[in-house]
């Protein structure tokens, strides 16, 4: 089982990469709609998981 700050670390990443993707999917929506709706549904699992880490991590430091 990961640790808590690899698990944090994890989060961040998601988080970092969610933004990127938002930003490029706003950037091609004109130009390439179809690129950027891929985008948009890549962001969206993203921020699934990220959202299951969250409570994750929520969970380990009440156990702490």
């Amino acid at each position: 089982m990961p640790s808590l700050a690899q698990m944090t670390g994890s989060l961040h990443i998601h988080n970092f990469y969610i933004g990127k993707l938002k930003a490029k999917q706003e950037q091609l929506f004109e130009s390439d709609p179809e690129l950027a709706q891929l985008l948009d549904n890549v962001a969206e699992v993203l921020s699934e998981h990220a959202v299951a880490l969250t409570d994750e991590i929520a969970e380990m430091e009440s156990d702490d």
